[in-house]
């Protein structure tokens, strides 16, 4: 684990995200209208103009934003900086109308088409992957109760030292990543491990700005899931523990009660079990 962190950049992190973003993202901005983009461009740049009258911004304070704004790009931190800063507005207005479960943001290390786990079992791991041994179990339906069978919950964390599979070497490509089925009842149960708290990568632009501006660098422990059903809204989520000392200000603002899990002694004695399920919003035609 010694060569992990001694190896995992924030600009090799970034490259990877950049490069899965391109390759994942893309295609949904492809037909946006010109008058969707003039509005919203100006009104952000309306928004920029009006912070530098405020505040008498200086040519030195605007050249080095002028340079941070290209570290950033060199540094391919773009989606780890409007991941962690802004992709938590987005999500709060594109899923204000849910009657369902909370979700909260992607970030930017999700993997599509992790192997499949069938309605239970564990996730790909090491042999001796460190971490508490979690047993998690929950029941997939729609917003009138009825079960979800074949409803998709993917699944994706860090490890124990706060890295990700695909975005830092030395980890085997899969690692705590899997794709589990709910059965005819819309259950579900899944073996990991407990992940722990980590900082964001700070050797990059966007460490640069949380050293400049006195911030920390902290997410709480989270599981990633993404949880989907013929005909019915895509859920993306966080699930937090409780007790977590950046629950309460977790520097990507994600955290919402509703997320926040109750894990207690597994029955056998060996690590912890939860039960949280999902409730899907039908889709609106």
């Amino acid at each position: 684990m010694t060569a992990i962190h001694e190896t995992a950049t924030a600009a090799a992190s970034g490259a990877s995200a950049t490069e899965r973003f391109k390759s994942d993202k893309l295609a949904g901005v492809a037909n946006t209208p010109k008058e969707r983009v003039s509005l919203l461009a100006r009104e952000v740049l309306e928004a920029v103009h009006s912070t530098i009258r405020r505040n008498k911004v200086t040519y030195d304070e605007y050249n080095a934003l002028k340079s941070w704004l290209i570290s950033v790009g060199e540094d391919g931190e773009w989606p780890l900086f409007l991941d962690v800063w802004v992709e938590h507005v987005v999500e709060e207005v594109a899923t204000e109308h849910r009657q369902g479960n909370k979700g909260t943001i992607e970030g930017p290390y999700y993997v599509p088409d992790a192997p499949e786990r069938g309605a239970a079992g564990s996730v790909p791991m090491r042999p001796d992957e460190p971490g508490t041994p979690l047993v998690w179990t929950g029941r997939v339906t729609s917003t009138d109760g009825t079960a979800l069978a074949g409803a998709k919950v993917e699944l994706w964390h860090a490890d124990a030292e706060g890295f990700y599979s695909q975005f830092a070497p030395g980890i085997p490509e899969w690692n705590l990543r899997a794709t589990f089925t709910a059965d005819a009842d819309g259950k579900f149960e899944i073996r990991t491990v407990r992940p722990a708290p980590y900082q964001i990568p700070t050797d990059g632009a966007c460490g640069k700005l949380i050293a400049a501006a006195g911030w920390h660098a902290w997410r709480p422990a989270h599981l990633h899931v993404k949880v989907s059903a013929p005909g019915h809204e895509l859920l993306t989520a966080q699930l937090y523990f409780p007790g977590d000392e950046h629950n309460d200000d977790d520097i990507a603002s994600a955290v919402k009660p509703e997320l926040v899990l109750a894990p207690h002694p597994a029955a056998d004695g060996h690590g912890e079990a939860v039960e949280y399920g999902f409730v899907l919003d039908p889709e609106v035609n």
